[in-house]
């Protein structure tokens, strides 16, 4: 039935219908605008599932294409002679595809949206802006796992940017203004760094020439096939030929290097890599439960996503090359975050510490450059998605009930809230990778890739794990355990509300540790297709 509709433009835009319902309600109708809200995020879920069932795993490359011209900029023609040009432009394509890497972010993207608009019933103010907001965030995500043209990445990374600083700092905690001012600050430096990198490859491997019948065109385009073609397949095509009508642009061995480092600091202060996480810390302190349940499900992957898409993916020959300082850096974010999660007293910056460090995670499996290691970071970011969005919902619960996070004031809360209790408790054990839950399998495969040509260096990841084990059952034991503190008695369960986010993120995060296959078989022919990709062309001048 959907076969021949564009699916992906339908998930990326649906949440927009959304916005344009909410502007026509009233803005005392809380109810309605949330259950609008609630109603429209369930589209792009419901499709994306959909999408994941109808995605071939066999086949090579993207899938569910969707091309059109978006924006077209004609260029100067004098420099060019009397010869047969007749066209000379820029073109940014309006392309949406979806491959074994970008399908389970999606869904996961989807997934998350939903359980946080649900979360949202914490809000107590202006509900209308702040589903609006929402809901353009969500469009902003849903794109960025699917563009296929680097300005039309761009585009969707900066819509994410705008609603979150606003919902960080309208609907945040007491220093909520400077936490969503650090915000802006950081991912806007990290924006301008990654558009000068992402110009600079349209303006040299972006180049491209069509014969026609009324002449030669030639065009510069965002689009990342004729990027990959340029620099891999056909390099002449972007190497400056020496006349005027050829591309006036080289991209110099020494200039790859450059764009290299660019995009990885680009998305590595989204990722984030220390030391650029500074800001991160005040986000999930400050930010609602809800919004920090995107965060760091999602906005997160979108580093590393942007990374292996365009820094790993575009320059594997620079990126083998630093193998070692990816995997040290994955060390440092591993043992730093476990750290210091390890001596908070306030559990939100625990599991602020602890994302810093299972994102290190990420980075051992990237560095591992096989088939392994890079399925377990994919891997990894879905399920440090799903196990962080649950114990941002369940710091939301506990706040709502206790006006406090700090582990030294509460305590003893087993025996008046156990559906709570219970849940907080499975969450820790999937973020200290207890086997049969998804944590597991993500960290299993990334230290076991990486083992293959580091063991020194996983070796000392490892003991990350240990710590981990350490402060999250220090956190999650002194909250459900120990003397009761003062109110906790009067305490309610888990609303309905609550609950189905809840036992739908718990669902998905045993189905993974115990049938990895469910992601796995959908994301291994994609991610040993780059691992060949990796290996061929690594070796070009090496």
């Amino acid at each position: 039935m959907l076969d021949n509709v564009p699916i992906l433009s339908l998930i990326a835009l649906s949440p927009l219908l959304g916005v344009l319902i909410i502007l026509c309600l009233p803005a005392a109708r809380g109810n309605w605008i949330r259950t609008t809200a609630v109603a429209v995020t369930l589209i792009p879920l419901a499709l994306s599932a959909w999408l994941y069932y109808r995605f071939n795993d066999q086949l090579p490359g993207s899938q569910f294409t969707e091309q059109l011209p978006w924006i077209t900029i004609p260029l100067n023609k004098e420099t060019l002679g009397q010869g047969q040009v007749t066209s000379f432009f820029i073109q940014f394509q309006y392309k949406l595809a979806v491959d074994g890497l970008s399908l389970p972010l999606v869904f996961l993207t989807a997934l998350v949206a939903t359980m946080a608009a649900l979360a949202s019933v914490y809000i107590k103010k202006r509900w209308k802006t702040y589903y609006l907001l929402f809901l353009l965030l969500e469009t902003g995500m849903l794109g960025v796992f699917m563009a296929q043209d680097l300005f039309l990445f761009f585009v969707f990374f900066e819509v994410t940017l705008i609603p979150m600083f606003f919902l960080v700092g309208i609907w945040g905690y007491m220093e909520r203004e400077r936490a969503a001012s650090k915000f802006l600050i950081y991912n806007g430096l990290g924006s301008a760094i990654m558009l000068i990198a992402f110009l600079i490859l349209v303006s040299t491997a972006g180049f491209s020439e069509t014969q026609g019948q009324n002449g030669i065109s030639l065009m510069y385009t965002g689009d990342l096939n004729v990027i990959i073609d340029n620099l891999f397949h056909n390099p002449q095509s972007y190497v400056s030929r020496g006349d005027l009508e050829g591309n006036f642009f080289f991209l110099s061995g020494t200039l790859q290097w450059a764009l290299f480092i660019m995009l990885l600091v680009a998305f590595g202060i989204k990722l984030p890599i220390f030391p650029f996480h500074t800001w991160m810390l005040k986000v999930h302190t400050e930010a609602p439960p809800s919004i920090v349940m995107i965060h760091s499900g999602i906005l997160l992957k979108m580093g590393a996503y942007g990374l292996i898409r365009f820094g790993i993916l575009l320059f594997p020959q620079q990126a083998v090359a630093w193998s070692t300082v990816l995997a040290l850096l994955g060390v440092v974010n591993i043992l730093y975050g476990a750290v210091l999660a390890f001596v908070q007293r306030e559990f939100r910056l625990v599991l602020a510490y602890s994302s810093i460090s299972h994102m290190g995670i990420v980075l051992l499996g990237i560095a591992a450059f096989n088939t392994v290691g890079l399925e377990g970071a994919v891997f990894q970011l879905v399920s440090h998605g799903l196990i962080s969005a649950l114990m941002f919902l369940l710091v939301g619960a506990i706040y709502e009930r206790t006006q406090t996070t700090r582990v030294d004031e509460l305590g003893g809360m087993a025996k008046s809230v156990p559906f709570i209790s219970g849940m907080l408790l499975v969450a820790g054990m999937a973020s200290l990778g207890l086997p049969g839950l998804s944590g597991f399998v993500s960290e299993f495969l990334a230290f076991l890739g990486l083992f293959e040509t580091k063991p020194i260096v996983t070796a000392a990841g490892a003991l990350g794990i240990i710590l981990a084990a350490v402060y999250v059952l220090r956190g999650v034991l002194s909250i459900t355990y120990g003397p009761p503190a003062k109110g906790i008695k009067e305490m309610r369960d888990a609303r309905l509300v609550e609950a189905i986010p809840m036992i739908a993120l718990v669902a998905f995060i045993v189905v993974l540790g115990i049938y990895p296959a469910v992601l796995s078989e959908s994301l291994h022919h994609t991610v040993s297709g780059f691992d060949q990709f990796i290996r061929s062309f690594a070796k070009i001048g090496g």
